[in-house]
């Protein structure tokens, strides 16, 4: 069975980025070549909220973007999602937007992903706030997925495990 990966919003935008500084640029690559190279390893979901941010977004290549992702299965926002997503704001473990961080997180948790991949580190895959999520998904008895960017999963899953 493929490890589940949530692709949060941030994934689609870096294949389509068009900003020269070179962090957004590696970042650029990273993402192609995890989408293009490792991504068939994986069994890819994403949310309504995924498309909505994106469809909201105005920006270059607005609709190569959504392409990306549209095809992949939507994970569903069941009621559960919103208590999560509150408990989330409440145990200040994300920002206090009931429509960002804190649903992915909360999507991604719930439907049990092995992976939310993004390149958001300030609040999902950053290494310092990993504890107090383990610690807050523990209390709500909630699945903690591992938040990380596509460099991370750049070369697929371990070899000796083929």
């Amino acid at each position: 069975m493929k490890p589940k990966v949530y692709v949060e919003t941030s994934i689609p935008s870096f294949y389509h980025e068009v900003r020269t500084e070179p962090d957004m640029v590696a970042r650029k690559m990273w993402t192609r070549q995890w989408w293009n190279e490792c991504r068939a390893d994986y069994s890819l979901v994403t949310s309504i909220a995924v498309l909505d941010e994106l469809e909201g977004g105005d920006y270059p290549n607005r609709d190569k973007v959504i392409e990306l992702v549209s095809d992949l299965p939507l994970v569903a926002i069941e009621t559960a999602i919103i208590e999560i997503v509150e408990a989330y704001i409440r145990h200040k473990v994300m920002p206090d937007d009931p429509v960002g961080d804190a649903l992915h997180l909360a999507l991604a948790s719930f439907h049990k992903c092995d992976f939310l991949l993004t390149w958001n580190c300030r609040h999902l895959a950053n290494a310092n706030k990993f504890g107090h999520i383990r610690r807050v998904n523990t209390l709500l008895g909630l699945y903690v997925p591992a938040l990380v960017t596509p460099l991370e999963l750049i070369g697929g899953q371990d070899e000796s495990e083929r």
